[in-house]
């Protein structure tokens, strides 16, 4: 039985080559990305007053949004959403 990622890969290419796709047209669409030479201008100045907790001050942005949950929930419920009673 062939490996999942090898299987998966087969299955996007076969799928890209029957709507008639070439390479060409998936280097442009999703060719060499350069977005994390981007990021480097990226920074958080300005998110908190110089000298102050940087966590505490994402935390009262999260606060004034409304969208600060304290339940203590992991990422895995956030995006799986919680596990079944058992």
């Amino acid at each position: 039985m062939p490996e999942q990622p090898d299987a998966t890969i087969e299955v996007l290419r076969a799928a890209w080559s029957s709507s008639g796709q070439s390479r060409a047209d998936l280097d442009e669409d999703c060719g060499p990305q350069s977005t994390c030479k981007n990021m480097k201008l990226v920074s958080f100045d300005g998110m908190a007053e110089p000298g102050t907790d940087l966590r505490e001050a994402w935390r009262e942005l999260l606060e004034r949004e409304g969208k600060h949950n304290t339940s203590g929930g992991s990422v895995r419920d956030l995006v799986l959403g919680p596990l079944p009673s058992e």
